[in-house]
């Protein structure tokens, strides 16, 4: 055994128990890969794809991402600014109809520049509470493809004070369906044959598409399952479609993430998740001014940042700039974390959501950005 390689395992083997911790506190399924910018790349997994038959999840499962997919909006965006077919100042009302927009406060006036870093002043469907009925809980058609506008019905506000403003930051996936419609409107398009054309097919990721809207080459996704607490039946309620598992889990296989479509509708892998990271980094898909647009942070969450798009982490205690992004849907959870200055890319994805579920036990996100995760595969990626 080489000295590298026996530096190596013990840092292998502490990943890998983080993510066998997350199995024990109840995360059904687990999936992680680590690259370096040169290619070399670690594919850790715990847990199983259906807890039932205890099916193990592997390197090719394919998961959820959630908000993973507005970077991969924000990227397309920023590349119709440096084709002049977009420019950041331009208003949604110069783009989108009244029919699309009516009743949305301050969404006529926002910006490209704003939708893009949530500082339109504009709500979130997903706050509202009769949508998380309808899109996540008690009263969901599990077969059901959504329209891609048909979200904007429950932020239609007409006359009603929201009482937010544009200038600050609020997130809100409203700005990212927006995007979606502009994006088919400039380009006469659909948004996912745009990304998977400029993006998916040029970086060779071929696990990766919206679900209900696209085709999987393969479909290798999990059964997926949910945290069943108190607040997310007081929140969401629960469905009939809603299979009982365990005291604090529900399989909610047999649904889709078509309502979620440019703001979070995307299935992909970890390895396919870090061939985006790479490219990025090595400025296959935008140009240097375009990356400073996508990377002009402002404060946002706890120790988090938010450009157009992409999330640093800040105040990490990591060596680096860490840039990517977390995500949830009904089902999955998920996180995408590289170096922008550094060799390491890491993407963990998992078969539980907590979206609506208030403080849960662990997920993808919570092993990625709470646990050493990171500092440990920036070490390992060193040594590599």
């Amino acid at each position: 055994m080489s000295s590298n390689q026996s530096e190596k395992e013990p840092i292998i083997a502490q990943l890998q128990a983080l993510l066998d911790e997350s199995v024990a506190a109840g995360v059904p399924g687990i999936s992680a890969a680590i690259q370096t910018s040169t290619g070399t790349q670690w594919d850790l997994s715990a847990g199983y794809a259906d807890i039932q038959t205890k099916a193990a999840i592997d390197k090719t499962t394919a998961f959820g991402i959630g908000s993973i997919t507005k970077p991969f909006v924000a990227v397309l965006t920023l590349q119709l600014v440096q084709e002049g077919r977009l420019n950041l100042s331009d208003h949604a009302k110069s783009l989108l109809s009244a029919d699309v927009l009516h009743g949305i406060q301050h969404a006529e006036e926002a910006t490209i520049a704003q939708l893009l870093s949530h500082t339109g002043g504009i709500t979130s469907w997903e706050d509202d509470r009769q949508w998380q009925k309808d899109g996540r809980g008690e009263n969901i058609q599990p077969s059901k493809i959504w329209q891609k506008s048909e979200t904007l019905d429950y932020v239609r506000r007409a006359g009603e004070d929201t009482g937010l403003k544009p200038g600050p930051f609020h997130y809100a996936n409203t700005n990212y369906t927006l995007l979606g419609l502009i994006i088919e409107e400039i380009t006469k398009s659909t948004a996912e044959a745009e990304i998977r054309r400029r993006i998916l097919e040029p970086l060779q990721m071929a696990d990766t598409y919206f679900e209900g809207f696209e085709q999987p080459r393969v479909d290798r996704t999990p059964h997926r399952y949910h945290w069943s607490t108190p607040t997310f039946h007081q929140t969401a309620g629960f469905s009939p479609h809603h299979k009982p598992v365990r005291d604090d889990l529900v399989d909610v296989t047999g649904t889709n993430l078509s309502v979620s479509w440019t703001a979070g509708g995307m299935i992909s892998t970890p390895t396919d998740l870090l061939k985006f990271a790479n490219g990025l980094r090595e400025g296959k898909l935008l140009n240097a001014q375009s990356m400073a647009a996508l990377m002009d942070w402002q404060p946002a969450f706890e120790n988090i940042d938010m450009g157009r798009g992409v999330s640093r982490l800040r105040d990490s205690g990591l060596p680096g700039t860490w840039v990517g992004h977390n995500g949830g849907v009904l089902g999955f959870t998920a996180a995408w974390w590289w170096d922008y200055e550094g060799t390491c890319a890491v993407s963990v994805l998992a078969n539980v959501g907590s979206s609506h579920a208030g403080d849960v036990p662990s997920h993808a996100a919570r092993v990625a950005i709470k646990t050493k995760f990171l500092r440990l595969a920036a070490e390992l990626a060193a040594l590599g």
